[in-house]
């Protein structure tokens, strides 16, 4: 692939921080406030697994010496 083509790649802008921005804004206007709230909730659910997790093994290792 040479340096122009590089360039007129749509896929590259993305990689950059103000084109990762505008990629985020784009999804936001694509998607439906329901799939929004779906996704809150999931990653919401996400969330507390991972602290669940991390406090079971801060009990394992603090029981473990």
């Amino acid at each position: 692939m040479t340096k122009k083509e590089f360039h007129n790649h749509p896929g590259w802008r993305w990689c950059t921080p103000q084109g990762a921005r505008d990629q985020v804004l784009l999804l936001g206007l694509q998607t439906t406030f329901r799939e929004k709230l779906e996704w809150l909730e999931e990653a919401e659910t996400l969330a507390l697994r991972l602290r669940m997790n991390r406090d079971a093994a801060k009990k394992r290792s603090v029981s473990g010496k």
